[in-house]
Parts: C-alpha cells; sequence; structure tokens
C-alpha cells in the first residue's frame, strides 16, 4: 500500500512555506544546532498556541533574500521526492518585510527559489500570499496590491490565517471585498477553531476554498452551502489533531465526502506536523477507511479547485488518467 501511494502522482493545495523548512536549513541559516521538537509540533502538542510556537525559529529564517530563495529552492526539491506534480504554497509576505526588504523583494526571492528548483525536479508549483489577522488591514491591502502585479507569474491566489479565535471573519470582509476588485482569487482560513459562522462568513465573501473548515462538522445546512457552491474544503488531518481542531476518533473526513463537500487531502506544515501527502494519504486509509479510489478522487477534486490554470488542470487530469 505505502509503494503504491509513493509512487501516486500528487497533489497539495494547502502548505505553509515556514512551516516545511527543512531541519537542515534552519541549522544552515541560523548557524546553530536544532533539536527537532524546536520546530516539530508532535503527537504530545497541546493546542494551536503551543503549534504555532514551532514557526518562530523559520520565521527567523526568512528576514534574508537567501534565506526566502532557499526556503522556496529546498521546499520544492523536498515535493518531489514524493511524487507531487503539483504544489500551492503559501506564505505571509509582511512577516518578512523588515528594513532591508520590501514585499516586492521578499516576493521575488520566493519565486526566484522556487524557480530555481523547479529547472530540477519539474514540480509545477503557484504561490498564495497570505494577509495575517494580526496585521493591520492597509498594509495588508497594500501588499495585496503589489502581489496582484505578479498573479499569473507565480502567484495565484490569497488568503488571510492567522488567529481566528481572537480576529473572526466578519472583520474582514471589506479586506476581502477589496481583494474581489483586484480580481485577486482567493482561498480563506476558516473553521479551525469550531465557529462554523467564519466559514460562512468566508464563502459569502467569495471565497473558492476554505482551510481546513472542521467546524462544518455537524451542521448539514452550512455543508449544503459548502457542495452546492463547490467550495473546496482543504484537510490537513495530522495537523488537525495537533492542534485539537478535530477530535481523531471523530475526524469529519468521511461526514464530509458523504456530505458532498469537495474534500482535497494536504498538509499544512511539512516539519512542523512532521508530515507528507504519502503520510496523510495512509494515515486516512487506516483510520477513517478511505479507499484507493477516494484518494484518486481527492487528487482529481483538488486539480478542479486549484488556482492553476485550465492548461495546468488538463496537465494535471491527464496524469491522473494514465497513471490508472
Amino acid at each position: 500500500m505505502e509503494q503504491k501511494i509513493k509512487q501516486m502522482p500528487k497533489i497539495d493545495l494547502h502548505c505553509h512555506l515556514d512551516g516545511s523548512m527543512t531541519l537542515e536549513s534552519v541549522k544552515h541559516i541560523l548557524g546553530r544546532e536544532v533539536r527537532p521538537e524546536e520546530i516539530q509540533a508532535g503527537d504530545s502538542c497541546e493546542n494551536l498556541a503551543e503549534y504555532l510556537e514551532k514557526f518562530t525559529l523559520p520565521l527567523q529564517c526568512l528576514q534574508t533574500r537567501e534565506g526566502l530563495q532557499r526556503a522556496g529552492r529546498e521546499f520544492l526539491l523536498e515535493a518531489a521526492k514524493e511524487n507531487i506534480r503539483y504544489i500551492e504554497v503559501r506564505f505571509a509576505p509582511l512577516s518578512s518585510v523588515n528594513e532591508h526588504l520590501s514585499c516586492r523583494q521578499v516576493v521575488e526571492a520566493v519565486l526566484k527559489g522556487l524557480a530555481e528548483a523547479k529547472e530540477q525536479c519539474h514540480v509545477s508549483y503557484n504561490v498564495i500570499v497570505c494577509a495575517m489577522r494580526h496585521h493591520p488591514q492597509e498594509d495588508s491591502l497594500a501588499m495585496m496590491k503589489v502581489c496582484r502585479e505578479f498573479l499569473g507569474q507565480g502567484i495565484c491566489a490569497v488568503d488571510l490565517a492567522g488567529n481566528e479565535a481572537a480576529f473572526p471573519m466578519r472583520d474582514f470582509r471589506n479586506l476581502f471585498a477589496e481583494a474581489k476588485k483586484l480580481g485577486f482569487p482567493f482561498t480563506i482560513h476558516a473553521g479551525e477553531c469550531r465557529r462554523v459562522e467564519n466559514v460562512l462568513e468566508a464563502v459569502e465573501c467569495g471565497a473558492s476554498r476554505i482551510g481546513h473548515g472542521i467546524a462544518l462538522q455537524g451542521h448539514p445546512e452550512a455543508m449544503k452551502v459548502c457542495a452546492d457552491r463547490r467550495i473546496g474544503i482543504e484537510m490537513c488531518p495530522t495537523s488537525n489533531l495537533q492542534t485539537h481542531a478535530a477530535d481523531g476518533k471523530t475526524y469529519p473526513i468521511r461526514e464530509f465526502m458523504d456530505e458532498g463537500l469537495c474534500v482535497t487531502l494536504n498538509t499544512d506544515n511539512r516539519t512542523v506536523s512532521n508530515t507528507s501527502i504519502t503520510k496523510e494519504m495512509l494515515f486516512v486509509q487506516r483510520s477513517y477507511g478511505i479507499t484507493d479510489g477516494e484518494l484518486e478522487r481527492f487528487q482529481l477534486q483538488a486539480a478542479d479547485v486549484s488556482f492553476a490554470d485550465d492548461q495546468e488542470k488538463q496537465r494535471l487530469w491527464k496524469l491522473w488518467k494514465e497513471s490508472l
């Protein structure tokens, strides 16, 4: 089973750059020894706050052009090792802006690293830029305007991430109304803190995908809204269990599928959660009875709701048909 899954062509639509930096990269950039537990959450993680602490050191590594470029390059090379054929990597440019780096320079550095890696591994990618909930919204809008110039040239969409419990979705209606005016597609982190209203608000604002969406569990009317609108649900099982967004015994992947939701399977943070798409596939098969055919459906749905252009989607669909 494991060998078969390793060989499958794969897609990952929800993966953070900072949470996926390799231990070797963090050590190299910081110039010191780093213990795995400093950047990995582990099974004993108590809550989302503890999980987020693991991003401290990786973010320190993303404060120079060299660090950003290296992170982008190694991210794609690591993804290639498990036969990922298309990946959407997300990061928050404003978290790397400093007196030496503008928003434009931050974005250019990451895109340069990704492009260098693609020449070696030929994995297709796009970048989702994250507005952070705790950042001033005028700064986030300025970031969107800069990144809009790269739309279709490496950047594919914008996202909203951060502390959902402290900053509910209703506070960001105006920001994403502006994103729509800019012609920027978007996905939104919502429903990770058990508040289904954040998911519905994100959908009403125009999100075509929802990051996590766990709070839809047990809400058939809300699930129907998402199913009817073909909203992509970016599920990240290992991360969801580590942050206690969901309980392992009642993880809603089967419920979501039965309700007709467009489920996709993703990693969230390859290093912080010590995972990969291969591990996520094996986990849901062993824990929730997901069949090979259902794993294939997740991948086809991922291609369908991705922010890739039509030519790339056709390539991915063809790739899957040839692999079956």
